[in-house]
């Protein structure tokens, strides 16, 4: 795993326009940065990223299954007892997934680490699946990188082979694709989605979150009145299962994306849980509720809230002194305590790897840098090949 640096393309910001990329720069700092990339070899992509992945995300899944039949679990994962039933039914009837990306340690020397599981709304996936794959080819072109290189990445490919699944299993014609207001990056993501859909032969129409109704029949509805039967929101589970519009989510019948159980996987008591089904897996990191008492621990331990977002809210316990990184909104549903394994130091940044999948299958890779030890929403996005 080495970290290059190489000649941007001159004309990369014009094309950013022409093509909707319209948040590579957030708050006058750059969020894609193309003066650098990250090389792999082919044995570190399938065997220290790929395969571990695929196995992670199994893992999860078996979570998923432990928690969705255990009133003792559900409480632990704070889902609303109200909507108990509703979560396991979701998983009982395997209601289709489309997308989730892990969060890995990674250093060019496995094995991974697992950070976390973004399962429910992960964005930067435009400039994975599409940007950074134009990058890569226009590079080869010019003569700037070798003709040999290649990109572990065919989420593009595999979300609009997944839209189709899912038309064909919900057997529709069309889907609602929603966000929140005032969320450029939000609003890119969801452009690029609603184009794949496109590409798998949908029909798609998009509403805010904020705009969507909901009806004297107990069916939401956009601006047009017209039904939502379908649809796919980036906008976590763990705010709609608390809105005051959750109560009508069973008569709605809405096909959601992603489903309902999603939000087992969206908070950071997936981690506790993994570590006691599959104890000392090579990549897993000790993990603990915070009021467990093996918890209390020597060394040094992250401080996570269940529900957090962007790195926010995060401490370093080290001895059970506890220093906040970062601040924010959450901590009320509770913390885990993970132990710490901090991100590989290149060139004084901080280096995470986003690994994608799609339903079940790996589908590529994304890289963050960042100066400090916490990735965050401005973190720096870094096309990688492999050579």
């Amino acid at each position: 795993m080495l970290r290059h640096t190489v000649a941007e393309r001159p004309d990369w910001k014009q094309q950013a326009a022409q093509y909707g990329f319209h948040f590579h720069t957030m708050y006058n700092e750059p969020y894609w940065d193309e003066s650098l990339y990250y090389q792999f070899s082919l044995a570190q992509i399938e065997n220290d990223l790929e395969t571990p992945t695929a196995e992670l995300h199994q893992m999860c899944l078996a979570v998923v299954d432990e928690v969705v039949n255990s009133e003792q679990l559900l409480t632990r994962f704070q889902i609303p007892q109200d909507c108990w039933d509703m979560v396991q039914q979701s998983w009982q009837h395997r209601d289709p997934s489309l997308y989730s990306r892990l969060d890995l340690v990674y250093d060019g020397n496995g094995p991974a680490k697992l950070l976390e599981n973004n399962a429910d709304t992960p964005t930067s996936l435009y400039e994975t699946g599409f940007w950074q794959w134009l990058w890569l080819e226009q590079q080869v072109e010019r003569g700037v990188l070798f003709r040999g290189a290649d990109q572990f990445n065919s989420l593009q490919e595999k979300l609009i082979h997944r839209f189709a699944d899912i038309a064909r299993w919900y057997n529709i014609g069309q889907m609602h694709f929603a966000c929140c207001q005032d969320t450029e990056e939000d609003r890119g993501t969801v452009q690029y989605l609603q184009d794949c859909a496109t590409a798998a032969g949908l029909t798609t129409d998009f509403v805010f979150i904020e705009d969507i109704g909901l009806a004297d029949t107990q069916v939401f509805t956009d601006l047009n009145n017209a039904p939502i039967t379908d649809c796919f929101k980036l906008y976590p589970w763990e705010f709609m299962l608390r809105e005051e519009f959750a109560g009508a989510l069973p008569q709605a019948d809405v096909n959601w994306l992603e489903p309902m159980w999603k939000s087992v996987l969206s908070n950071k008591a997936l981690l506790p849980q993994l570590w006691k089904m599959f104890p000392n897996h090579p990549n897993l990191l000790p993990a603990f509720f915070a009021d467990d008492r093996r918890a209390s621990l020597p060394g040094k331990w992250v401080k996570k809230p269940l529900y957090s977002r962007e790195g926010a809210n995060i401490s370093l316990l080290e001895d059970n002194h506890e220093r906040p990184l970062s601040a924010g909104p959450y901590g009320e549903e509770g913390f885990i305590l993970q132990a710490f394994h901090p991100l590989p130091c290149f060139s004084r940044n901080y280096t995470l790897i986003g690994s994608w999948l799609v339903d079940n299958l790996p589908a590529g890779i994304s890289v963050r840098e960042d100066s400090s030890l916490i990735t965050q929403d401005l973190s720096r996005f870094v096309p990688h090949i492999i050579l």
